[in-house]
């Protein structure tokens, strides 16, 4: 039986669009393998609505913080109170909605079929007689190499009664045919659209994951009362504590009440009332959200058959990003790890270079950025401090500089946030985690020093890097490398007396010379 193609591509993810139109650029032979496309899309198109009305949150936050610019919303009537911006909820998701439209339309079936991949529509399973193939539709198909990429989904917690009672998922938590039906509206009563049903109340919020923060801030935005709660001792845990910290604050700040270390054990319905036994708190709410931990879609795929094994957090990869069988390779979050698109889609380059050529290529994501998108943004590369002195114990340096130092900030009303960059004494850049406007942005400059290996290096007559020699236009939101890099500097002159000395001698000689 002949091998029809170079790589099959397994799932509709995005991820798995990006590396079957990838191969195909390559004049790879390719062909994917997705579900039906309502289905495999829903958590992708989940985050995208959370992005386009977190976006919605944030204009309407700023018109409420005009009048601290001197911006006032009034009425033509001199007599009447000033307005309070508002938001017509229905037009906002219809919006909301045409942004979804629009970004999925680029891995329809016509643009991709125009592309050169095969797109075949269907569940399927791996086959190993009498070889290796992948069996969709009745048909058996064989590749070179394969890649999965279907994604995952959440992962439901085991609390009790949580069953009984409707929930909501980032998957399903903009979809209105979904929110009529959790929310048994039988008939739109006073012309209300379901995304204006849903967005009346209280929301409970379980898992201070990055999904769970951004629409916990998201949802009081769009003036709803919202608990976000976590068993953890920090949401975003993963993170820098301090950067963690300062994000619950902001959080806080705007009215959501943040519980840590509240385990959920059980849920109740209570006539129209939901009850939460958080830690030793009863909590009385309307909705509930959850936004915990994601589980690989890889059920039904039939994978002990061929070799490959996989936990509930996802699938087993090498270095190399092959399954436990050579020729079967995956990337995204069905292997783990945060869910984040570029990541994924770095891991869908490395992949692909592997299957359709050699397998000489390995993963590195110690330079590689993430960011979450609350606000203030929160992005991080390499080591926290923690993970740094647990691996390089004494020998870690640490600085930071405050975003209320910079003008730009000043002028954009934009002061909450600080960049914290983890070293070693030898220059060494091991991470850096910033909070603050346009994180997302400015992280990528800390994350290509990290790759390129630049190292912040002392002299004996200042500091020379990337940052303090390199001028940043002003006013930016850039200038925190240069405050934090020159913090650097005075720290480390400050920790070397015999430097110090030699200086101050220096100068003394330098005014005896003068006078």
């Amino acid at each position: 039986m002949t091998v029809e193609y170079d790589l099959i591509v397994i799932g509709g993810s995005p991820v798995g669009a990006y590396a079957a139109v990838a191969a195909a650029r390559l004049n790879a032979r390719v062909a994917l393998i997705e579900p039906l496309r309502l289905q495999a899309n829903s958590l992708d198109d989940g985050a995208i609505y959370t992005q386009a009305l977190a976006q919605v949150g944030h204009v309407l936050q700023q018109l409420r913080d005009a009048p601290l610019l001197g911006i006032h919303c009034s009425t033509t009537d001199s007599t009447e109170q000033q307005q309070v911006p508002s938001i017509q909820l229905a037009e906002a998701m219809q919006w909301a909605h045409l942004v979804v439209d629009t970004c999925s339309q680029q891995n329809s079936p016509a643009i991709l079929g125009s592309l050169g991949v095969d797109v075949i529509t269907g569940k399927g399973e791996f086959c190993r007689r009498p070889h290796l193939g992948f069996v969709v539709n009745n048909r058996r198909l064989r590749a070179r190499a394969y890649l999965i990429a279907t994604g995952s989904r959440l992962e439901i917690p085991n609390i009790d009664e949580l069953q009984t009672i409707s929930y909501f998922t980032p998957a399903d938590i903009w979809q209105e045919k979904l929110q009529a039906d959790k929310l048994q509206i039988e008939s739109l009563e006073n012309n209300l659209q379901p995304s204006t049903r849903l967005l009346q109340g209280s929301w409970l919020i379980i898992g201070g994951t990055p999904m769970g923060t951004e629409l916990a801030q998201t949802l009081a935005r769009l003036n709803c009362e919202v608990t976000l709660i976590t068993s953890t001792s920090q949401i975003l845990p993963q993170e820098d504590s301090e950067a963690s910290h300062l994000v619950q604050a902001q959080l806080e700040a705007e009215g959501i009440r943040v519980l840590t270390e509240s385990p959920v054990t059980q849920v109740r319905r209570i006539e129209d009332k939901i009850w939460v036994q958080a830690g030793n708190q009863a909590i009385e709410t309307d909705k509930i959200l959850l936004a915990m931990g994601q589980q690989p879609n890889v059920e039904g795929l039939n994978l002990e058959a061929v070799g490959i094994k996989y936990t509930r957090q996802g699938l087993k990869l090498n270095e190399k990003l092959q399954t436990t069988n050579p020729r079967i390779y995956a990337c995204g979050d069905v292997a783990g790890g945060y869910p984040f698109t570029h990541i994924a889609q770095y891991e869908a380059s490395i992949a692909l270079n592997n299957a359709l050529f050699a397998p000489l290529f390995k993963v590195d994501y110690g330079s590689i950025p993430w960011a979450i998108l609350c606000a203030p943004q929160l992005a991080r590369v390499g080591l926290t401090e923690a993970q740094a002195r647990r691996r390089y114990g004494k020998d870690v340096f640490v600085v930071r500089q405050y975003f209320k130092t910079l003008d730009k900030a000043q002028i954009l009303g934009q002061t909450t946030g600080f960049c914290k960059i983890i070293g070693r004494h030898s220059g060494e850049i091991l991470g850096a985690s910033i909070v603050g406007s346009e994180a997302s942005e400015l992280i990528g400059a800390i994350a290509l020093a990290i790759r390129q290996k630049i190292k912040i290096k002392a002299s004996p007559f200042g500091l020379t890097s990337l940052h303090t020699d390199f001028p940043h236009i002003s006013p930016t939101l850039s200038e925190i490398f240069h405050k934090t890099a020159l913090e650097w500097q005075q720290q480390r002159l400050r920790q070397n007396s015999i430097l110090q000395n030699v200086l101050e001698g220096f100068f003394n000689l330098r005014r005896y010379w003068s006078s």
